[in-house]
């Protein structure tokens, strides 16, 4: 949802713009080219890679008023701090794990390419996927996959995995994939998805702790956002979403005064407004264009 996006933030000229998940720079090109050379953008991102293509990008284009922060995007208030910034006319956060890195074979992200499990967004993380199905006990992995994956049969799956282990490694994506699906009575696979999607989805999340860094770094945004300024979160996963929506809802909330009390004396203020009472999905025409949008949901809220 690139251009609900963009419209979405209101975006002024001669602001300061922040995408929180540059990826391949989609986002942060739009947002370029409505700035000003007064504007400035700056992007976030823990994958070197990401970091590299979209700077060869932005200057192929022409832009110069850029700034590139090789970091994850839970730290963006010290890492805006460090360079001077203290107030932010939007942010964008375009949540999950890149097309490019599902499509790259290597990083072992993907059911669909056999590979070496992996996972890392962030490649100089010592722990990944292959780490977890092959050492974690067999209590933590349900959990990681009950939990971050919303997988019904997750005792089973993590039961397999564990037996498997014992007689061989668990090495390749396809492998894990095939034992997942294995472990899933026929009558309970899902029609839609594959088997496997929602345990890889656990496991991805909890290799790069997402839904920490989501909490810190939506809870970082809000706190530099200016007044009048947006914040744009497109999630595509429940747990991601409902982060999201609960930190908006508690900016938007003043009082929490006991309703009994009848003067307020928390002296909480909202700081917060709603701009979307409902999450916005991807057009048709997208979806059929981009089959991985059909889950997108946005939501925006504005400084006040």
């Amino acid at each position: 949802m690139p251009h609900e996006v963009i419209d979405f933030l209101n975006i002024v000229p001669d602001g300061t713009y922040v995408d929180m998940t540059l990826g391949d720079g989609g986002h942060s090109i739009l947002v370029l080219q409505k700035l000003s050379t007064g504007g400035r953008l700056i992007a976030f991102d823990k994958d070197q890679s990401a970091i590299a293509r979209a700077e060869a990008r932005f200057k192929a284009a022409g832009f110069e008023n850029f700034i590139l922060v090789n970091k994850d995007f839970s730290d963006v208030k010290e890492a805006l701090v460090d360079i001077g910034v203290a107030k932010v006319d939007g942010f964008i956060f375009d949540l999950g794990v890149s097309s490019r890195q599902l499509d790259d074979k290597k990083r072992g992200f993907s059911f669909q390419k056999d590979a070496r499990l992996d996972m890392r967004m962030d490649l100089t993380n010592s722990i990944d996927a292959h780490y977890l199905v092959n050492n974690l006990p067999f209590e933590e992995l349900y959990r990681i996959i009950k939990y971050y994956g919303e997988e019904k049969c997750a005792k089973r799956i993590a039961r397999s995995i564990v037996n498997t282990r014992i007689q061989e490694e668990i090495a390749t994506t396809t492998q894990l994939a095939e034992i997942i699906s294995d472990s899933i009575p026929r009558k309970l696979h899902p029609k839609k998805i594959n088997p496997a999607t929602k345990t890889f989805q656990a496991l991805r999340i909890e290799v790069n702790q997402e839904l920490a860094s989501v909490e810190k770094g939506i809870r970082g945004a809000v706190s530099l956002i200016r007044e009048g300024g947006r914040v744009a979160a497109i999630s595509f996963n429940s747990l991601e979403d409902r982060i999201v929506k609960r930190m908006f809802k508690e900016g938007a909330k003043g009082c929490i005064c006991p309703k009994e009390i009848l003067y307020c004396h928390c002296g909480k203020k909202p700081y917060l407004r709603i701009i979307t009472k409902r999450p916005v999905a991807p057009s048709e025409s997208e979806i059929k264009e981009n089959p991985r949008s059909r889950s997108a949901k946005l939501r925006v809220a504005e400084g006040m």
